[in-house]
C-alpha cells in the first residue's frame, strides 16, 4: 500500500513540477519521467516551454509537438551512460538538430555541447516562446 502511495505521490509532483515548463528538470536525470511528461504534454497539445539550463535529458522536452525554447536558454547534450538512452534522447530532436549533432559527434562522448536556445531558433526551426 505505501508502494502504491508512493508511486501517486511521485507521479503527481512530475506533473505539477513540470506545469507547462522545464523548470526543475534541467538537470537531467533517468528518462523514464521526462518521457512520462513528453506523452502528457503531446496528448493534451498543451504549450511546453524549454527554459533555463536544460541538460541531457532534459532535451528529451525536445519531442514535445508544441515545445517552444526561451531565447536565453542553454541545451547541453551529450552521450548518456546507455546507448539506448542516447537513442531516445537523438530521437527526441528533429533532422536538423540530430544531424548536426553526429556532424560534431556530440552524442560520442559524455561531454557537454552546448547551445544556445537563439540558436536553437535560428538554425534549428524550434520555434520561439512567446514573450522571449
Amino acid at each position: 500500500m505505501r508502494a502504491i502511495f508512493a508511486l501517486i505521490m511521485a507521479l503527481a509532483s512530475t506533473s505539477a513540477m513540470a506545469a507547462g515548463s522545464s523548470v526543475g528538470y534541467g538537470g537531467g536525470g533517468r528518462p523514464g519521467p521526462f518521457l512520462a511528461i513528453v506523452q502528457q504534454y503531446n496528448q493534451s497539445g498543451e504549450l511546453f516551454r524549454i527554459v533555463g539550463h536544460c541538460q541531457s535529458s532534459c532535451t528529451i522536452f525536445l519531442g514535445i509537438r508544441n515545445v517552444c525554447i526561451e531565447t536565453g536558454a542553454s541545451l547541453l547534450f551529450h552521450a548518456a551512460n546507455q546507448p539506448s538512452t542516447t537513442g531516445i534522447m537523438r530521437g527526441s530532436y528533429n533532422a536538423r538538430l540530430s544531424a548536426f549533432l553526429d556532424e560534431h559527434h556530440a552524442l560520442d562522448t559524455p561531454t557537454f555541447f552546448t547551445i544556445s536556445g537563439a540558436d536553437m531558433i535560428r538554425k534549428f526551426g524550434y520555434r520561439r516562446c512567446p514573450g522571449t
